[in-house]
Order: C-alpha cells, then structure tokens, then sequence
C-alpha cells in the first residue's frame, strides 16, 4: 500500500483491500509468472489473453475476472515496481523523494520515470492507455509534478504543464524515440532537464 501524504492520489482507490483467499493467491502467482515468461519469450504484442490462461492452467475466465483485459494483466506485472517508485517518490531520500528544492525533484522524477520506460515501454503502452488516466498511475503523477511545479514554476498553470511533461514521457514516444531515432538514453534525460530548466527559470540547479 502506498503510502498516504497530502494532496497525493492513492492508486489503488485508498482503503483495505480484502485479505485475498489461498487458492485466488495461487492462481494470481501462476498467472504473473506465466505472463512475465510469455511477455520475456514473445514481446507483449504477440501474447494474448487466452495464451496466458493456457500456460498458468486456469480458465479465461479466471484470467478475466482476476485482471479484467490485457490492460489490467499489463499493470499488475508493473505493480511491484510502480509501487516501489511511487514509494521513493513520497518518502524516499532526495531528490526523487522529500527534502529536495522542487526543480530537482522534477529532474529525478524525470529520470527515475525514465529508467522505468526503458525497461517496460511495451508493457506501459498497454497498461496505461488514454482511457485508463483518470484513475491509475498516470493520476497519480501528475498531481506528484503539479504540486513541484507549483514550488518551481508558479507563474505557469501547474495542472496543465504536469499533463504536457507526461506526454513527453508516453511510452510510444519512447519507443519511437530509442528504436525509431535510435536516441541514447541520455539524451532523454538531458531533454528532460532541460524542460524543467527552461520551465523554472534555473538552469544549471544543483542535481
């Protein structure tokens, strides 16, 4: 469970989630291994629904009601790193996590975020498509980068600016930007940073 501050979304929708049976526990075991294999083997993109219950042997409909779609199945193999790095965001050491003057807290975000793309564009463009925004992950750092740009760079419209650096961060804009530019990783901190320079009028802040 994520870690409660003020102003900050919980991901999950808040509250105690349901102490989860033995045998739902197992099979939700079974599932994420069978996935993550597939997803290691094939690519996310030639993995289906119906692939994955076959290899963890459970019915589709155990996968569907257990996950929903290939969307949710996408989160819940993210789960544990997402909620690792949301963590660090709200109680971890600076400057991903509190105690950080605001710009550089926004160039950590950006490169921590980034390390994550690198690892899992093609599962984060399915598990966080448009239409999932309002009430995941997405929701959840945007307000994280609204409230540092209201610190940072309070002359700017702080909700409107924290959707546009995300879409910056899009995974399809990754993966064309390392696989279709062939654009080295540093290049996307860089750029990063220097949108939240340029953004908070402080080039060359301390990192």
């Amino acid at each position: 469970m994520i870690i409660s501050v003020p102003d900050l979304p919980m991901v999950d929708g808040g509250g105690q989630e349901p102490r989860e049976r033995a045998d739902a526990a197992r099979n939700r075991r079974r599932i994420l291994a069978a996935a993550i294999e597939l997803v290691e083997e094939r690519g996310i993109d030639c993995v289906s629904m119906d692939d994955v219950a076959r290899a963890a042997g459970v019915g589709p409909g155990t996968l569907y009601r257990r996950f929903g779609d290939r969307a949710g199945l996408a989160l819940a193999l993210l789960d544990e790193e997402s909620r690792d790095f949301q963590d660090r965001m709200i109680s971890g050491p600076p400057p991903l996590g509190p105690g950080a003057p605001a710009a550089d807290r926004l160039r950590a975000f950006g490169a921590g975020y980034l390390e994550l793309l690198d690892r899992h564009s093609e599962l984060l463009s399915i598990a966080v498509p448009p239409a999932r925004h309002a009430a995941g992950p997405h929701a959840f750092y945007a307000t994280h980068l609204a409230i540092l740009l209201r610190e940072a760079a309070p002359q700017l419209d702080a909700a409107y600016t924290a959707e546009a650096l995300l879409a910056t961060l899009g995974p399809g804009m990754h993966l064309h930007a390392r696989r279709g530019l062939d654009w080295p990783l540093d290049r996307l901190r860089a750029g990063w940073d220097g949108l939240v320079d340029a953004l908070s009028g402080a080039p060359g802040a301390t990192r």
